[in-house]
């Protein structure tokens, strides 16, 4: 039954973003993201640069696992989980990536999307790459058979078009120089990336913002989903597909949350 539940809902997102509002607002529920404070001229500068590090925070990579194990038991029971299959899905639609491939995960936290590929029967030869030493610890750790390296997502080491598959893993927007590191991930990307669950305003300007997330300090960004594009094409990502995980109306405006999917343009 609760199986079934999350599949009607997956494909009402508006819906189920009502029923997500109604379970916060009761009381002793702590959601992940609180405290949203938007930032703007002086303000932005020096918060994005106070706050540039707070993702190495060495509390974060347990405090995120205990929601990732709850997921991840669901996941192995064959339930839906919608974060897991959204990424799934994009990765079983790739053309001519039915075979076996190497693929990158930019921002893998602790791992845990190795081990879904694992469940889902994605043949890639993985790595993981995640800028604090903290969650690559916990993630060789966990996952000891894989390779993971501590990485900036603005300057990576692997070579050029490295990896058949490179995944931005619903990193970029803690990143200030987000322009750069979509750039890194077209550099290493040989045939396809993927830019996975990204805040989107479909009808506004890319937007800065302040919360607590797990309880740390960070910044988070909401990007004008027109420049977002622009960017893809700006760094040789022709857009191939779209799916959209949820979305809202916050004070008027609409936002989403989506999985975009891009081929590298030869050059």
């Amino acid at each position: 039954m609760i199986s079934l539940l999350r599949q009607w809902l997956a494909k009402y997102p508006s819906l189920k973003n009502a029923l997500r509002r109604i379970r916060s607002s009761i009381p002793g529920r702590r959601s992940v993201s609180t405290g949203f404070i938007q930032l703007s001229g002086a303000d932005l500068e020096s918060e994005a640069g106070r706050l540039r590090n707070s993702w190495q925070a060495d509390e974060l990579p347990g405090r995120q696992r205990v929601l990732v194990d709850r997921q991840l038991m669901h996941y192995r029971a064959g339930q839906r989980v919608d974060v897991f299959d959204v990424l799934v899905e994009a990765i079983k639609q790739l053309p001519r990536m039915s075979g076996a491939g190497t693929l990158l995960e930019i921002g893998c936290s602790s791992g845990y999307y190795s081990e879904v590929f694992g469940i889902a029967g994605l043949p890639f030869t993985y790595t993981g790459c995640d800028y604090s030493p903290a969650f690559v610890a916990m993630a060789r750790k966990t996952y000891p058979g894989l390779h993971f390296d501590v990485q900036d997502a603005t300057a990576l080491t692997y070579a050029d078009s490295h990896f058949d598959v490179v995944i931005s893993g619903c990193c970029l927007l803690h990143i200030p120089d987000y322009e750069v590191a979509i750039a890194e991930t077209a550099r290493v990307a040989e045939r396809y990336a993927i830019f996975h669950r990204t805040p989107v305003l479909p009808h506004l300007s890319t937007m800065h913002f302040r919360k607590l997330a797990y309880g740390i300090e960070t910044v988070e960004i909401h990007f004008g989903e027109a420049e977002f594009l622009a960017l893809l094409n700006k760094f040789g990502l022709t857009l191939i597909d779209v799916f959209t995980l949820d979305e809202d109306v916050h004070q008027g405006a609409k936002t989403a949350v989506r999985t975009y999917v891009c081929s590298k343009v030869k050059t």
